[in-house]
């Protein structure tokens, strides 16, 4: 008796067509090559260099801003995206307003995006120049 196994399929096969080669994608519908930052990153960022060049430790300003440590050290790293009522307490236990420590998030992501794309300030799609931050919740 030959050694041979008996294959019996589960699911019938089922003929694919052929594979028609896919359409070109248009420019304006690639996924852009870099990824932009995330909000919660740039205002991390920008509270850990305040705090550095500050010389402070992270328990100092957790305790002036009577939030935890933890928490606080989860929103430096981007981690946690923090409500505006702990960024207001974050910033003004460094001494800024919550106003300044946007506008510095803000000049970082433009920064950084403009860095990225090769070009100048962004530019919105009916290609005139935007300064504006937009919040949503």
């Amino acid at each position: 008796m030959p050694n041979e196994a008996r294959v019996i399929p589960l699911r019938p096969r089922v003929e694919r067509p052929e594979a028609r080669p896919a359409a070109p994608v248009p420019p304006e519908r690639r996924p852009p090559a870099v990824r932009e930052p995330l909000w919660r990153d740039l205002v991390g960022d920008v509270l850990r260099r305040e705090r550095l060049e500050q010389e402070r430790t992270l328990k100092e300003v957790a305790e002036a801003a009577r939030i935890s440590m933890p928490y606080l050290s989860e929103v430096e790293r981007g981690r946690k995206e923090a409500s505006s009522e702990v960024l207001a307490a974050a910033a003004g236990a460094l001494g800024l307003g919550l106003g300044d420590l946007l506008a510095r998030a803000q000049g970082e992501l433009v920064r950084l995006t403009s860095r990225h794309t090769g070009a100048g300030p962004a530019r919105g799609t009916s290609g005139g120049r935007f300064d504006g931050m937009c919040l949503a919740a």
